[in-house]
């Protein structure tokens, strides 16, 4: 008998598989009906917006697409901690954005939570800053004081 570690593990590994493969029906596929899906808001990113159902953590990797430029971005991963039905990955994501051309990079953590084999919470915590001024086209630099609006 496997234990709760090692189902959740593989149930990660698979995410990651799928992830890079990019197919967003097979990637929705290894969650569950409903998800605990949280990024943070940021209303400059088109592909920021809640989310809480299979079918909507497929329209997030259809959004990504959409926004971002094929082959232009990346992630890797430092480190995968499991302990029974949670995950923390760590790493670090670039992309991007196709509408402005701007690249956003930095480090991610990652928290996900298996059960009976899908995944029912992801909780994403990244570089919000630099996505944010990648998706704005005056180069995403708001001044205090008002200065050059």
């Amino acid at each position: 008998m496997t234990s709760a570690t090692d189902r959740t593990r593989a149930v990660v590994e698979e995410f990651l598989r799928r992830a890079a493969e990019g197919d967003p029906e097979h990637i929705a596929a290894v969650y569950a009906e409903k998800v605990d899906w949280m990024v943070a808001e940021n209303p400059q990113v088109p592909w920021i917006r809640p989310r809480s159902t299979r079918a909507d953590v497929a329209g997030h990797w259809v959004d990504l697409a959409a926004h971002t430029v094929p082959g232009r971005g990346a992630f890797s991963i430092d480190t995968i901690v499991v302990e029974g039905t949670e995950a923390v990955l760590t790493g670090h994501l670039s992309g991007t954005v196709r509408a402005t051309g701007k690249t956003f990079e930095g480090p991610f953590a990652l928290r996900l939570s298996v059960d009976d084999g899908l995944i029912t919470r992801h909780h994403v915590y990244e570089n919000s800053l630099s996505v944010a001024e990648a998706c704005t086209p005056d180069g995403g630099h708001h001044q205090a004081d008002g200065a050059g609006q």
